[in-house]
């Protein structure tokens, strides 16, 4: 396995080394984590993926990070800080970019992940890059705003997939940020899956599972070696 040299710190989980054709996946944490906090779910992936789990550049104490800082105005609106957001997502881009290519793991078998913040990031990847990956699962997270003016044309969305699951009792980011973001997709030639699951601003069991498997069906039988 090659030493990855990359612009962003993260933690890594090798593929099963029998995969023939292995994949990448590529987790980000949510605000005021860091990259541990999703990198234990990481050998509960597929064997077949080569896990990535990033830490965000933004540090807002010790040990915790963000991918951009905001803050909630008195009418609830949350006001992000624009420039540090543009630049995670080119710092963003630029790491898959670099993993997929010291890995030699094509763009269709790259898949973006992240939790809150971290899903914001896996879908702002999708959206305006999707060339750079195959599909992007996004948990408990919302649509910026700020990136609906750069999602590609929608012919570029062919072949891709979208995994999209929130918390039906979510009191952080409410279920309706995901139902916005699944009404933006269905109107893109991609694959949509996933749905709300009980509980809270929390991945729980049944919620995981769904997830594991989806990207099952998207890599294909685990003995592909």
């Amino acid at each position: 396995m090659p030493q990855l040299h990359l612009p962003l710190k993260f933690l890594e989980h090798a593929a099963r080394p029998e995969a023939r054709e292995p994949w990448l996946l590529v987790l980000m944490h949510g605000v005021g984590s860091n990259e541990q906090d999703l990198f234990g779910l990481a050998r509960l992936m597929p064997p077949q993926f080569h896990v990535l789990s990033l830490r965000a550049p933004y540090v807002l104490s010790p040990g915790a990070y963000a991918w951009f800082e905001f803050q909630v105005l008195p009418n609830g609106e949350r006001q992000i800080n624009e420039e540090q957001e543009r630049e995670s997502r080119f710092l963003v881009g630029e790491m898959i970019a670099s993993a997929s290519q010291q890995l030699g793991v094509p763009a269709e078998r790259v898949v973006v992940g992240g939790f809150s913040q971290g899903g914001i990031m896996s879908l702002s990847q999708l959206l305006t890059k999707p060339q750079s990956v195959r599909a992007a699962m996004v948990w408990h997270s919302r649509l910026l705003s700020q990136v609906v003016p750069h999602i590609a044309p929608p012919e570029a969305f062919e072949g891709k997939a979208l995994w999209v699951s929130h918390g039906s009792a979510d009191n952080v980011i409410p279920p309706s940020a995901a139902q916005a973001t699944r009404e933006l997709a269905r109107g893109l030639p991609l694959a949509l899956s996933g749905s709300d699951f009980p509980g809270a601003h929390e991945i729980r069991p049944a919620e995981l599972q769904g997830s594991i498997a989806w990207l099952q069906s998207l890599s294909g039988p685990a003995d592909a070696a």
